[in-house]
């Protein structure tokens, strides 16, 4: 079995995406056995409760220093035997010693087309705000490999999703995460089923 932790900052629908696909055996022996969070009150922490999933808050607040944040998550993916770690609008930097234990076995959801859009501050809405100000005729989303950089990883994965007349952010943002709660079990199918 392929033993996935979905690391989290907020609502978590691409987190319930993943969950819902393993629950429906499309991610064949694949199952998310821990979710860890930078938020306390991140709504995602309530979908892994739901579903009997173990999880672990270690955010700032829990972990002022940032080494003994980094040590409380590599002992958390140790504990729970990861095989797989999945950053599902998770708002941290990777430190680099956590993604050296894990090299190759860390991916990431983005919403855009990287290499677009990509990288420090380009986050959330503003990766839509900001699709949109440079007069794109499409946008989408991208699941890639997390390396030492920010959105520089090897993609796996990607979806195009076209921008439409009178497309305000919300509303590509709406139609970019349709495309992210495809891509990210699919490409996590694809990623398990290699091994």
């Amino acid at each position: 079995m392929t033993r996935i932790t979905v690391m989290v900052s907020g609502g978590g629908t691409n987190l319930q995406a993943v969950i819902d696909a393993a629950e429906a055996g499309t991610l064949g022996d694949a199952s998310v056995v821990l979710v860890i969070s930078s938020n306390a009150g991140a709504y995602a922490l309530e979908r892994a409760a739901r579903h009997g999933i173990p999880s672990v808050v270690i955010g700032r607040e829990e972990y002022p220093d940032p080494e003994e944040r980094t040590g409380a998550i590599l002992d958390a993916l140790k504990g729970a035997e990861t095989d797989l770690v999945v950053l599902a609008g998770y708002m941290s930097v990777l430190p680099p010693a956590l993604i050296r234990a894990y090299r190759d076995r860390i991916i990431n959801i983005h919403p855009a087309l990287l290499p677009k859009f990509g990288g420090m501050g380009m986050y959330g809405i503003r990766v839509h705000r900001a699709v949109l100000a440079a007069g794109e005729a499409e946008s989408g989303a991208t699941v890639h490999f997390v390396d030492e950089g920010v959105d520089t990883g090897r993609i796996i994965l990607q979806e195009r999703v076209p921008v439409l007349e009178g497309d305000s952010p919300e509303t590509l943002a709406a139609r970019v995460l349709e495309a992210e709660h495809r891509i990210l079990p699919e490409a996590i199918r694809r990623l398990t089923k290699a091994d």
